[in-house]
């Protein structure tokens, strides 16, 4: 028996609860601490500067990572009419072609207001929504590859708005190298933390030919690529900041390493039982770190300023 259409699955245009609904708030999080990062390691002060503060995070949540949550829904699309039929594009709540529409307004919008607020800012902007786009969009569609889309999600959320952080706060100028390194480390670390979330799609992966490292590993293997790309970075972190002359952030990033490591020895025993546990757990720690090696990037650049 066929349902009658619904009123929004026949209205033209889609319900403002569905647009906000397909822009995933609730994934707006880890850019814009990734943005605060960048801020603090920058070195200015935030007092002075935070219509420039309030700018940076609206482009690195709103805009940047909103956009690529929406790209990504478009071309999912058909996928999640058998999987989340009740998501806004399937549904209909976000009729006809009303998903694409959406992926270029917000698109057109980032651009905009990266290009107020700097060269840098605009060049950080432009990569990372090649990427967004390159992750879900064919013919490239890098998520169809655990090694490609991971990577590309880790450098977009984390490497691409740390560095916008710090360029915003220094007037869309180039960041110092310190805060380079530590962008690239922490990006590259991510890259184990969306792994983590492939393990509760397995089956499913396989059947739509999705090749994520679960995929192409194998549960063990896989657990233990993400956690071994998760630490290593971390690791060479901590060597930087001691480097640097920061032992006491060196020495709190390193206790917040072996943490990690204490519940990656847990999730390794049943990965796919834990792996939630662990993102959740884990990533809270992972992120702690990022922060603290952000204050420690500030304080080697105001002594040598």
């Amino acid at each position: 028996m066929i349902e009658p259409a619904t009123p929004a699955a026949t209205a033209n245009r889609p319900e403002p609860s569905a647009i906000l609904e397909v822009l995933h708030p609730i994934t707006w999080f880890p850019p814009m601490w990734a943005f605060a990062c960048g801020v603090v390691s920058s070195g200015t002060s935030i007092v002075e500067n935070w219509l420039l503060l309030l700018a940076g995070v609206i482009l690195a949540g709103p805009l940047l990572c909103a956009t690529s949550q929406v790209v990504n829904d478009w071309y999912d699309r058909d996928v999640d009419a058998i999987n989340e039929p009740n998501r806004p594009i399937p549904s209909g709540r976000i009729p006809g072609n009303w998903g694409f529409k959406l992926s270029i307004i917000w698109t057109l919008m980032s651009l905009l207001l990266a290009l107020v607020l700097g060269p840098w800012v605009f060049g950080a902007t432009v990569v990372g929504l090649a990427l967004a786009w390159a992750y879900s969009a064919p013919p490239l569609r890098l998520k169809q590859n655990g090694w490609f889309g991971n990577a590309a999600v880790g450098f977009s959320y984390e490497s691409l708005a740390w560095i916008t952080g710090a360029a915003v706060m220094i007037g869309g100028a180039m960041p110092d190298w310190r805060i380079l390194a530590l962008a690239f480390l922490y990006g590259l670390g991510a890259h184990g933390i969306m792994t983590l979330n492939d393990f509760k799609a397995i089956e499913g992966d396989q059947q739509m030919g999705v090749r994520t490292l679960p995929v192409q590993l194998g549960v063990r293997g896989a657990a233990w690529a993400a956690c071994i790309v998760m630490i290593v970075p971390q690791l060479v972190v901590v060597g930087l900041l001691f480097s640097w002359m920061q032992p006491v952030h060196a020495a709190a990033v390193a206790a917040l390493v072996m943490v990690q490591i204490t519940l990656m020895f847990r999730f390794l025993e049943d990965p796919i039982a834990r792996a939630t546990w662990l993102s959740a757990l884990g990533v809270t720690v992972y992120v702690s770190g990022m922060m603290v090696s952000a204050f420690a990037a500030r304080a080697v650049i105001a002594a040598v300023s």
